[in-house]
């Protein structure tokens, strides 16, 4: 047995969450089931966050939504939704800098630490920051410099064209003073901090030490957060709920502390940052303005940053005062009793929505809650006998949850999702695979679309870029924001396999529906997407072959001090091969002649380099280099078969990285990438095995959320890999053994059992 397989063999053990010592076979509750199903069907008449199409009004009758939610499973067994979703339900009996808490929506997403609120932000800072973001919450500093992306170009030799990169010369010491403005701006803001200000009976500020008799629950099912804890023996009770429709979080507090006057709700507000990964500079109160209009228990902030502005509105029960406290700082208690509700809602413009009460967005959480678990897909690994199964279906409906809330937006998610800034909060599209293809496959296309009218609304930038290096079409950038402007770089300016994505959604969504209107939906952005695809690779003549760069860095950034001479990275040329040969499938559904050049390109496309019987990283010299992301393995795994990939050949190249790759400095998403190519090549034990490689990056915090680093504590493109992979595995892919679950291994102790799910291509 490989090394490899020894290490995955072991089980990782958790701490701070309830992960069950044995799953034994559970009773069925369906008649439980069927009852809270019913329970959402007044939800669901209405267009969700995390629930389907936006632009589409669902209504679910009885049978329908109880159908979907016990239908049958891959062995002819029906899920008990509830029982699947709730035994994983995150239970935390101590403060972890690590482990904060989020409700949201996909729009917009709150953090908490052990009191349900951000009472102790300092705590967290050196772990996983808290915040409260949304996608619409940007902010720019001044441009004095007048910096755009003309100041950062570089000029490249490609194909005997000269190729403008927004690379930067810049300085050896780093990046220009353009380069470090359009790097920076805009940046995702920390909406505001809501927290707890607690006393001792000293009346000093108390910290996290002094509680006591913590106690947390997140409740899968309904989307609460349930906090309590004593303060110098004093109970404290906290309940945290996000609106599934409006960006509005509603909170509890319940103490006899209120009446002693040593609690209140804190809400302050911080300038934006322009750090990597920090969206609050709490140190510049001169440089953004609060204004205020209070009245008693209600009031409305708008908050002015430089040219940007937006909304906060605050509404307590009638009991509830809001005070004025320091600059930019506000405490919330009630004026008398020991019983205090509230809800925060953010907006960019203003506010003239009337704002629910605490019960109100409770209650809409629950049923949109209830509806989203009990609709798409489920797989139930409680049946299973090998000691990692109930740690995968952990990670699986945890994974569920987090990309619920962080990825499902109108735009794609930065990699920490809305819960704190990593590259200044932009998103990276070569990343929104990994966040969002899951959706599709698990039957929640419509969380997936809700991102992907983002791509139509950038059309204009991304033909200018294209346009400007001389090619057709659209070429989609790397770093950016909602504005769709690329971020200079030394190296992200140099991907591309972030251009075949879109054709894959579409693809998704085709498969979903198999109707003319996705067709006519999606026709843009695939053609466009396809000529820039057919119009980048260059002509070699003396090999007479079209290749893939220079000037070119593959997903494996490894290669990036040889962007200038590299060429033909083995996944980007069987992407390439597959994205035109599927456009030309959309052009023949819609009565369209093929496209000549586009065949042409892809037939006559490099084809990946073999040294000693396995596929090299790229063509050029160093050839391999063994660590970062192993990503040769995507072109018979993301990628389907193609006439350019040998799969014995791949099966050389998967064993070889098995035994001498450099885990350490592997991503999260490499893990279930090696998974899906190991469930394609018919190795299903490798596959389990490679969600199970022993490495700090593939490890899953009691929260759910996939570690990185201390510098990437969160890393949602992880969760949402090892959701695809799972589904793959489960459901299968075109051209799989024609089985139950082919993707896990047939040895007695995987009895997988699933339902709803759909295949990937």
């Amino acid at each position: 047995m490989p090394s490899f397989l020894a290490r995955a063999k072991r089980f990782p053990i958790m701490t701070r969450t309830n992960i069950p010592q044995g799953m034994g076979r559970l009773i069925g509750a369906y008649v439980l089931t069927a009852i809270l199903a019913a329970g959402t069907c007044a939800a669901a008449r209405q267009p969700g966050r995390f629930a389907g199409d936006p632009n589409r009004v669902v209504v679910l009758t009885f049978d329908a939504v109880t159908s979907h939610a016990t239908s049958v499973g891959a062995a002819g067994h029906k899920i008990d939704r509830r029982a699947l979703v709730t035994r994983h339900n995150i239970v935390l009996d101590k403060p972890d800098p690590l482990t904060p808490l989020s409700v949201g929506n996909g729009e917009f997403a709150f953090t908490a630490d052990i009191t349900g609120l951000q009472t102790f932000p300092e705590y967290h800072a050196k772990g996983m920051a808290l915040g409260t973001q949304s996608q619409w919450g940007w902010h720019s500093i001044a441009n004095p410099g007048g910096y755009s992306l003309s100041d950062v170009l570089e000029v490249y030799n490609v194909g005997g064209r000269r190729v403008p990169y927004a690379s930067d010369g810049g300085s050896p010491k780093g990046y220009s003073p353009a380069a470090t403005w359009l790097r920076a701006n805009p940046h995702r803001l920390h909406l505001g901090e809501i927290g707890l200000k607690l006393a001792r009976r000293d009346g000093s500020i108390a910290s996290v030490d002094d509680m006591k008799k913590t106690t947390q629950t997140l409740d899968l099912w309904t989307g609460l957060v349930s906090s309590d804890f004593e303060l110098d023996g004093c109970p404290v009770s906290v309940r945290t709920a996000c609106h599934p429709e409006r960006d509005i979080l509603a909170v509890r507090v319940e103490s006899a502390l209120f009446e002693r006057r040593r609690l209140s709700v804190s809400l302050r507000f911080p300038y934006g940052s322009v750090d990597w990964g920090n969206a609050a500079d709490w140190s510049s109160p001169d440089s953004h303005t609060t204004g205020p209009r209070i009245d008693r228990n209600n009031a409305v902030f708008e908050r002015i940053l430089d040219s940007d502005r937006y909304y906060v509105a605050v509404a307590c029960s009638e009991v509830g005062r809001i005070r004025a406290g320091s600059r930019h700082r506000y405490e919330i208690s009630p004026a008398e009793g020991g019983l205090l509700e509230a809800v925060f809602a953010f907006q960019p413009g203003p506010i003239s929505e009337p704002l629910p009460d605490f019960g109100t967005v409770r209650t809409a959480a629950a049923n949109r809650w209830r509806e989203f678990w009990n609709t798409g897909g489920a797989v139930d690994f409680s049946h299973c006998t090998d000691p990692r199964a109930a740690e995968l279906e952990r990670r699986v409906v945890l994974s569920q949850y987090l990309t619920a809330i962080q990825c499902a937006g109108s735009a794609p998610p930065q990699e920490t999702g809305l819960v704190r800034n990593s590259w200044y909060g932009k998103f990276h599209l070569e990343m929104h695979w990994w966040h969002a293809v899951h959706f599709a496959l698990w039957n929640r296309l419509g969380l997936l679309e809700r991102s992907l009218p983002w791509y139509q609304s950038i059309l204009p930038a991304a033909r200018a870029t294209a346009r400007m290096q001389g090619y057709q079409g659209v070429r989609w950038p790397k770093m950016t924001s909602p504005s769709g402007r690329e971020s200079p770089s030394s190296v992200g300016v140099f991907l591309i396999w972030q251009q075949p994505h879109p054709i894959y959604y579409a693809e998704l969504c085709y498969r979903a529906n198999r109707d003319r209107r996705t067709l006519e939906k999606y026709r843009e952005i695939v053609f466009e997407t396809a000529r820039f695809m057919a119009s980048y690779p260059s002509w070699d003549e003396p090999q007479r072959r079209y290749v893939l760069g220079p000037a070119i860095i593959p997903a494996q950034e490894s290669y990036g001090r040889d962007r200038a001479r590299n060429l033909n990275p083995t996944f980007e040329l069987a992407y390439w091969y597959w994205g035109l040969q599927t456009a030309q499938k959309w052009r023949e559904r819609l009565g369209l002649e093929r496209v000549d050049e586009w065949d042409r390109v892809a037939q006559n496309l490099a084809r990946p380099n073999i040294r000693e019987g396995v596929y090299t990283g790229i063509e050029t010299p160093p050839y391999t280099i063994n660590r970062d992301h192993p990503s040769m393995v995507a072109a018979f795994g993301l990628v389907p078969a193609t006439p350019l990939i040998d799969p014995e050949t791949m099966k050389r190249t998967y064993d070889h990285i098995l035994e001498s790759w450099d885990w350490a400095a592997t991503w999260g998403w490499d893990y279930p990438m090696l998974a899906m190519t190991a469930a394609r090549l018919g190795e299903p034990e490798k596959a389990v095995a490679a969600l199970f490689i022993e490495s700090q990056k593939n490890r899953y915090l009691a929260n759910g959320h996939n570690y990185q680093s201390a510098r990437l504590p969160l890393y949602l493109p992880g969760n949402g890999g090892l959701l695809t992979a799972v589904a793959m595995m489960a459901a299968g892919w075109d051209g799989c053994p024609d089985e139950p679950a082919p993707g896990f291994p047939k040895d007695g102790k995987w009895n997988v059992r699933s339902e709803g799910l759909q295949r990937l291509p």
